[in-house]
């Protein structure tokens, strides 16, 4: 239901992008969610987009992530500046019981 793209090893500062595509039967009218978890933690939220997109952020994040949906393309996004290693860990996508795949962010310093 939901595959996600992106990620990788980046140093301190870097940027990625993490995509999830989303069945269109249900994407646009539901709350999208990326959430991480690094090992011994558990899963947190790290950003939510509502289908008129409104925003929701981890205060840890605030200011160098950007969570964006395509209702065309049932795709949600989140774009990740500045990146820290305390950023590392494995990031999911998440639309009501469903889970993406998860992918690995790892930051060094």
């Amino acid at each position: 239901q939901l595959v996600q793209s992106g990620g990788g090893l980046v140093e301190a500062g870097g940027s990625l992008r993490l995509s999830c595509v989303v069945s269109k039967i249900i994407f646009s009218t539901k709350d999208v969610a990326w959430y991480r978890q690094a090992p011994g933690r558990p899963r947190e939220l790290v950003a939510s987009i509502s289908p008129r997109y409104t925003t929701v952020y981890a205060d840890s994040v605030k200011g160098r992530f950007t969570i964006s949906r395509s209702n065309a393309n049932a795709t949600v996004y989140l774009q990740m500046n500045n990146l820290k290693p305390e950023d590392t860990a494995e990031y999911f996508c998440n639309l009501l019981k469903w889970w993406g795949q998860g992918t690995q962010v790892t930051v060094s310093s």
